[in-house]
C-alpha cells in the first residue's frame, strides 16, 4: 500500500508493458498511461502517454503552452498505438488535453485524459497532472479485511450519494466536501451498526444528475468533492472508524460527450463501429468493445486500480445484465446474434470472468458484486465451475416482490403469500445481496415510507416490518441513505436528506430499529453465519395465509445457535399464536418492531416465552405468543 510520495520511476513504460497492453493482459496500465510526474535529466516535468492507434499526430495542450497545437508533440511507441513524450517544466496542478489528429477522415479533436488522476470541476473538462502520494493510517482495517468481506461474516451496507447526504444551507446548500463528510458519514454508519458504505459512483462525470453512472474519468474521483488526496482520507477514515467502503463501478456503458472515450482517435476505438453492438438504447451511450485486448486491459486496470490505490474493500458492478445480453432492451432486428446464433455476449462474459480472476488473484480480500437483474446461472459462483466469478448478486427478484407484497392494502395479502415466500425457493442459488436500493425511490416511486399502505402508524409499522424481513431473511444487507430516516419525499440528488424529520418519534423511530436490527444481525451468529448455505434457514410455517403470519428459524454453524423469526402482516393482533420450536426453555425477545422506542404499540412479548412440551408444526416444543398487529418479533434460542 502506498505510503508517501509515488515512485516516479515505476512509470517507465517499457517494451514488456506494451506487448500486456495489446495482448490485453496489463492489469496496472495507470501506473503507465496518462500522465506522471518524473525526473529526467535533473529536470522535473511530466512523461505524456495515450493510446490513439488511428491518429496522425497526437500534441498534449495546456495551460502551460498556451493550448498550442504544435509546441509539444508527442512521438508513437513503435505499433503499440501508444504516443508518449516527456515535457519539462509541467508540474502537478497544470492542466492539459490531447489533442488528436486522425489519420480517418481528417478528424481532429480534444480529449481528456483516460488515464487523468484528476479533472477539473465540470463543467469545465480538461485533465489535471496529479500524484496519488497519501499515508494511509489504515494498516490494523487492511489487515483484517478478509474476515470482514467473508460470506459467513455480517454484511449489512449503507449505500449513498455523496452529494446529496448531507448539504450545507448556509453556503448555498452546496455539497459537504471529502473531507467535511468524512467523520459526520463514519459516526452515522458507525452509530447504526453499518458494516460498509456503498458509495455511488465517485469517478468524474459531467453529468451530475447521472449520479456519477456517466463517467468521464475513469481513474479520478470527482473534483466536485476535493481532489484524490482528499477522498483517500474520507476512505482512510472510514476505515480508522470501523466502516468499509464499496464502490459502485460502471463498466457497461459510457458517455459519449465530446471531451471522453467516444470516437476517441477519429474512430470507435473503445466502443463498437455499429449501433447494434455499441449503442446503449435505455442510456443513449457507448458500449465497451469487450472483444479489443486493449479495452479489457483498460477496465481491468480500472477495477484494481480503486482497490489498490485507494483502498476500497470492493466494487459493485454495476448494470451486468445489460453486458451480457447481447438483445437487452433491443427489438427485433437491432441486435447481432453471436457466433453461434445466440443472444449472449460472449466477449462480455469472457471479461466478466477474466475481471474477477483478476480482482481475487490480487485482492483475495476484496468482494465484487454484481448488479444483475435477470436469473443468468452462477453469477456468485467460481469462473472455475462455469460460474461468472463474482462474490456476490443482488437479489433484484426479492427485492420487486417483497415491495409489491408490501404496498398491497393488509386486508389483501392473504392472497400474496405466496410472492413474498417465493424466494425461498431460490435464495441459496446464489450468494446473494438484499438490496433496497436508490432504485426504489426516484422516478415517481416515492419514498419507501409513501409506498406503504395505510394511515400514518400503519405506514411506519408496515415500513419496520419490511426492514425486520429483509434483515431476517438469508442474504447481506443494503439500504439506500434516507431509509433509515423514513424519509416522506424520494430521493433527489440535488437536495439533503431531511434530517429535520428525526424530531418526530415515529422517524427516530425507524431510525432506532435500523440500528437495533443491525445489532442484532452482527451479534447473533444464527443471523449472518450461514446468510449463503442452505443449512441456515429452515421454515416453521410459511401456509398460514389466512392470519398473514410467516415464521422461521434462522440458524448457526452451531447446533445452538438459532433465532426464530416471527411476522403478522395485518394490523390485527394474534393473541396466543403458537408456533414450533426445537428446544425447552426461555425464548428471549432480542427484537420487537412494535416496542415504543421504535415508534410501536407496545404490545410487546413480556421479554419473550416460555417453551411447553406441546408439539406443534412438526417439532417436540412450542412458544405460545401474542403477536403484535403489523410487526416482527425475533426470539433466541436457550442456550444449554
Amino acid at each position: 500500500m502506498s505510503a508517501g510520495p509515488v515512485d516516479h520511476k515505476a512509470s517507465a513504460l517499457t517494451d514488456l508493458d506494451l506487448h500486456l497492453f495489446n495482448e490485453g493482459t496489463h492489469v496496472r496500465l495507470y501506473d503507465k498511461l496518462g500522465a506522471h510526474l518524473e525526473t529526467r535529466g535533473g529536470k522535473e516535468g511530466t512523461r505524456f502517454a495515450v493510446w490513439a492507434p488511428n491518429a496522425k499526430k497526437v500534441a498534449v495542450i495546456g495551460d502551460f503552452n498556451g493550448w498550442a497545437k504544435t509546441k509539444h508533440p508527442l512521438k508513437p511507441r513503435a505499433s503499440s498505438g501508444i504516443w508518449e513524450g516527456f515535457i519539462p517544466g509541467v508540474g502537478k496542478g497544470s492542466i492539459y488535453k490531447y489533442w488528436i489528429s486522425s489519420h480517418v477522415n481528417g478528424h481532429k479533436g480534444e480529449k481528456a485524459d483516460p488515464y487523468g488522476f484528476r479533472h477539473e470541476e465540470p463543467p469545465r473538462t480538461a485533465s489535471v497532472v496529479w500524484d496519488l502520494g497519501y499515508k494511509w493510517g489504515d494498516a490494523e482495517w487492511v489487515k483484517g479485511r478478509k474476515s470482514r468481506n467473508a460470506l459467513a461474516a455480517p454484511q449489512s451496507i449503507y449505500e449513498a450519494h455523496l452529494g446529496s447526504w448531507r448539504r450545507v444551507p448556509e453556503e448555498g446548500d452546496r455539497s459537504l466536501n471529502y473531507r467535511e463528510i468524512a467523520p459526520l458519514l463514519a459516526a452515522h454508519v458507525k452509530k447504526l451498526g453499518f458494516t460498509h458504505v456503498e458509495l455511488m459512483p465517485v469517478m468524474e462525470h459531467p453529468f451530475y444528475g447521472s449520479w456519477g453512472y456517466q463517467t468521464t474519468g475513469y481513474f479520478a474521483p470527482t473534483s466536485r468533492y476535493g481532489s484524490a488526496q482528499d477522498f483517500m482520507f474520507l476512505v482512510d477514515h472510514l476505515h480508522q472508524e470501523g466502516v468499509g467502503v464499496i464502490l459502485d463501478w460502471v463498466p457497461s456503458h459510457f458517455p459519449e460527450d465530446a471531451h471522453g472515450l467516444g470516437f476517441f482517435d477519429g474512430t470507435a476505438l473503445y466502443e463498437h463501429s455499429d449501433p447494434k453492438l455499441g449503442f446503449h438504447p435505455d442510456w443513449k451511450s457507448a458500449i465497451y468493445n469487450y472483444g479489443r485486448n486493449e479495452v479489457r486491459a483498460f477496465l481491468i486496470s480500472n477495477a484494481l486500480f480503486w482497490l489498490e490505490k485507494f483502498h476500497a474493500d470492493g466494487i459493485r458492478v454495476d448494470a451486468v445484465a445489460s453486458m451480457l445480453y447481447l438483445d437487452y432492451s433491443r427489438g427485433e432486428g437491432e441486435w447481432i446474434p453471436n457466433k453461434f446464433g445466440g443472444r449472449e455476449n460472449l466477449e462480455a462474459i469472457d471479461f466478466l470472468k477474466k475481471l474477477n480472476e483478476q480482482i481475487y488473484l490480487h485482492h483475495s480480500d476484496a468482494q465484487t458484486v454484481a448488479e444483475e437483474s435477470t436469473a443468468w446461472p452462477g453469477v456468485s459462483k467460481p469462473t472455475y465451475t462455469g460460474g461468472l466469478g463474482f462474490g456476490l448478486k443482488w437479489d433484484m427478484g426479492w427485492m420487486h416482490d417483497t415491495l409489491k407484497y408490501m404496498r398491497e392494502d393488509p386486508i389483501h395479502r392473504k392472497y400474496h403469500q405466496n410472492e413474498i415466500t417465493f424466494r425461498a425457493i431460490y435464495q441459496f442459488h446464489e450468494n446473494f445481496v438484499m438490496p433496497l436500493s436508490h432504485d426504489e425511490v426516484v422516478h415517481g416511486k416515492g419514498a419507501l415510507l409513501s409506498q406503504m399502505p395505510g394511515d400514518d402508524w400503519q405506514k411506519f409499522a408496515n415500513l419496520r416490518l419490511l426492514y425486520a424481513w429483509q434483515w431476517a431473511m438469508p442474504g447481506k444487507k443494503l439500504l439506500f441513505m434516507g431509509g433509515e430516516l423514513g424519509q416522506r419525499q424520494e430521493w433527489g440528488h440535488d437536495r439533503s436528506l431531511d434530517w429535520h424529520l428525526l424530531q418526530h418519534d415515529s422517524h427516530k423511530g425507524i431510525m432506532r430499529w435500523v440500528e437495533r436490527l443491525n445489532r442484532v444481525y452482527r451479534s447473533e451468529p444464527a443471523l449472518h453465519e450461514r446468510d449463503c448455505d442452505t443449512a441456515g434457514f429452515e421454515w416453521v410455517d410459511s401456509s398460514d395465509a389466512d392470519n398473514s403470519v410467516l415464521s422461521f428459524l434462522r440458524k448457526g454453524a452451531s447446533p445452538d445457535e438459532e433465532v426464530l423469526c416471527v411476522f403478522n402482516f395485518t394490523p390485527v393482533p394474534r393473541p396466543n399464536y403458537r408456533v414450533g420450536v426445537t428446544s425447552p426453555g426461555w425464548w428471549a425477545e432480542i427484537a420487537d418492531s412494535d416496542a415504543v422506542e421504535f415508534g410501536g404499540a407496545g404490545a410487546t412479548l413480556g421479554g419473550g416465552a416460555k417453551a411447553d412440551k406441546e408439539p406443534w408444526h412438526g417439532r417436540p416444543y412450542s412458544v405460545k405468543l401474542q403477536l403484535p398487529p403489523m410487526a416482527a418479533v425475533f426470539l433466541k434460542r436457550p442456550a444449554k
